[in-house]
């Protein structure tokens, strides 16, 4: 699944998205200028009237009201959106976080599918919402990129999908995450709240209007409707004009959304190779819909107007399917199946059929964005593959800590500690942070018996805990990050990849959405340049590790920029190991990011290049292009996810000399 073409297409569907909002408001003011038109005519007991009969300035004024209702209502909801991002969708729908260190064995079995499908994608472990109160199957994902995504599931997904089917329904969610579908999804909620406000304005006219009917009633001389019947008539037309704005907000729906539902459940079954498991989700969902009139529908009153963030249609189809947000299941199971299959019951299970299992378990991964060369092999770096080909489990220790954010902390600063460094870091975090400062060196001791493989990975599974601090907790944590990191007066390439990762996931601003500024990788060359550069000397120490490969930083510099000859760099360009420091390359990431979706993979495949093309490659140099994807909002590579299956060099040490002052 090419993600980046699917990234650029949701990207052009908003400038769709646009064209049919704009339509959708030309046809309101149409209508509401035609029925206050009928209305003037009638409190005025006039049957035809022209122009000159109307007030100066009636239609102006009556347009700009209109305007300014769906304008203010989209504005308003959209800078919501804006601030709470995914999680203020998820509490609209009526959702509830699910805490990382939940004891419930439903939700821990669903908080460990979530974990192993961010691990699988390399993108941050999303916060999980349940929405209790919802006994149908049904799911979505929210949020304005990777970094601040949340996935949600009804009670009834937990309460009646095997694990296998809670793993399909997750992977299908992913998939829109990686898709670039919740952007666009979010950005529709803003839109058609707007074009919905008509109708709240028109119920408030009309409860205006019956009080004053009832206090003050009518005088015997007044001549015409009265004016509280004129009210509750101009309510009365705004509400009903304001719910043809729904019928809008489905056409618009369905034009944008029926199809990527089809590629989310293609999606889901390439990650999990398991067409069980999304399948066997929708067809409880038909199951379910024909035996208790219940399958995937949502009863907060919310649901419409989040309809299509949903895995299946949370509402009944208007105008028999036409203007349906969702595919139907039949079509959906054909697709998935290349064949007509039954629907399945879909009663509660039994709570043992709800067990965790093992924590970490082994799921295939299968992200061909890259190229189009087809599915991965299985990687099982879930499981954290140590020096000598078997699983390395996670201590007792680490899980309980990854599950609350003060503890989080501690892994976090666990991870920074040094060698020659560690008694002036302890003295740190004894002043900054002497709540976590007893925890970190027990802490330290066993990230230390993992494989350096796991270091990334334990990372993203705190993100959960981290993502619970309050603003003002998030930046005393970075602060002492960035203290830790200066202990010792330089920056280690270990360092450099833990803090940009951090930067990118918890700064204030990582959930504002990035515009596009860059259509071509032209116009980045300087920062090409930077990239390759730094990648190329990591690779070149760290390829001493790897029999395969010896080659020269210039030599894996070029052979980078021979897969971006449009950029018309050679070995001569190769930047000074000595010149690459923090604020250059934090600069370059950050323009980085604001490329177009169909430029990032020519960035991600010289990059690829510059490592030496090795699978699976050393630690040290899948660490770096990991980061650098965070950095940029780019799923990972499968190279760059076979590293951490069955890594040969995980224990070994990683370049050391690669620092920024």
């Amino acid at each position: 699944m090419n993600f980046f073409e699917q990234q650029d297409q949701a990207r052009r569907q908003t400038r769709t998205l646009v064209i049919l909002f704009i339509l959708a408001v030309l046809a309101i003011i149409v209508a509401v200028n035609f029925a206050m038109a009928l209305l003037w005519n009638w409190s005025h007991g006039i049957r035809l009237a022209g122009p000159s009969v109307y007030p100066r300035g009636f239609f102006a004024v009556n347009t700009l009201v209109t305007l300014a209702l769906i304008a203010g209502g989209t504005l308003i909801e959209t800078v919501n959106l804006r601030e709470g991002g995914g999680d203020a969708v998820a509490k609209m729908a009526g959702g509830r976080l699910v805490p990382p260190a939940s004891k419930d064995l439903r939700e821990r079995r669903l908080l460990n599918v979530v974990e192993e499908m961010a691990l699988a994608s390399g993108i941050a472990c999303p916060r999980v919402y349940l929405l209790d109160r919802e006994e149908s199957i049904n799911a979505f994902a929210a949020g304005y990129n990777p970094n601040e995504a949340v996935v949600a599931v009804t009670n009834g997904t937990l309460a009646r999908l095997t694990r296998d089917e809670l793993q399909g329904v997750v992977a299908h969610e992913f998939s829109h995450i990686l898709n670039g579908d919740m952007r666009l999804n979010i950005r529709l909620i803003g839109l058609l709240f707007g074009i919905q406000m008509l109708a709240g304005f028109g119920q408030q006219l009309m409860s205006l209007g019956s009080q004053f009917w009832f206090v003050r009633g009518r005088g015997r001389d007044d001549k015409g409707p009265p004016a509280q019947l004129v009210l509750l008539a101009v309510g009365c037309v705004l509400f009903v004009i304001g719910y043809i704005g729904i019928v809008f907000g489905r056409l618009i729906k369905s034009a944008v959304s029926r199809q990527r539902e089809f590629l989310a459940d293609a999606s889901a079954v390439q990650f999990t190779r398991n067409p069980d498991g999304i399948g066997g989700a929708l067809r409880k969902i038909g199951g379910l819909s024909r035996s208790m009139r219940l399958g995937s529908r949502i009863r907060n009153p919310n649901a419409e107007q989040l309809s299509h963030l949903f895995l299946g249609a949370p509402k009944a189809s208007l105008a028999g399917g036409l203007l349906a947000t969702h595919p139907p299941i039949a079509e959906r199971l054909r697709r998935i199946y290349g064949r007509s299959v039954q629907l399945l019951d879909a009663p509660e299970l039994e709570d043992a059929h709800a067990a965790p299992g093992e924590r970490l378990a082994d799921i295939p991964y299968a992200a061909s964005g890259f190229g189009g060369a087809g599915p991965a092999p299985a990687a099982s770096w879930i499981a954290f593959g140590n020096s000598a080909g078997q699983a390395a489990a996670l201590a007792p220790e680490l899980d309980s800590a990854l599950r609350e954010p003060q503890s989080a902390c501690a892994v976090v600063y666990a991870l920074l500690l040094g060698d020659a460094e560690r008694d002036a870091q302890l003295g740190i975090l004894e002043r900054g942070a002497p709540s976590q400062a007893a925890l970190v060196p027990h802490l330290a001791n066993a990230i230390g018996r993992m494989p350096k493989s796991a270091r990334l990975p334990l990372l993203d599974l705190a993100m959960p805990a981290l993502k619970q601090l309050h603003h003002p907790a998030r930046i005393a944590l970075l602060d002492t990050v960035d203290r830790l990191i200066a202990a010792d007066n330089k920056m280690s390439l270990a360092e450099f990849v833990l803090q940009s990762v951090l930067a990118r996931r918890l700064d204030p601003g990582a959930a504002r959405p990035t515009p596009v500024r860059f259509a071509q990788l032209q116009a980045l060359k300087a920062e090409s340049i930077v990239l390759l550069s730094l990648v190329a000397h990591v690779a070149a120490p760290a390829a001493f590790l790897a029999p395969a490969a010896r080659d020269s930083p210039a030599d894996l510099f070029a052979s980078g920029a021979a897969r971006c000859p449009e950029l018309g760099l050679t070995a001569n360009d190769l930047m000074d190991v000595a010149s690459l420091d923090f604020a250059r390359v934090n600069a370059a990431l950050d323009r980085a990011r604001q490329l177009a979706p169909l430029a990032k993979p020519a960035l991600i495949k010289a990059l690829l290049a510059a490592a030496g093309d090795a699978e699976p490659m050393p630690v040290a140099v899948a660490d770096l292009l990991r980061a650098i994807c965070a950095a940029i909002d780019s799923p990972i590579p499968p190279a760059v996810a076979a590293t951490y299956a069955v890594h040969h060099w995980a224990l070994d040490g990683e370049p050391a000399y690669i620092e920024f002052s």
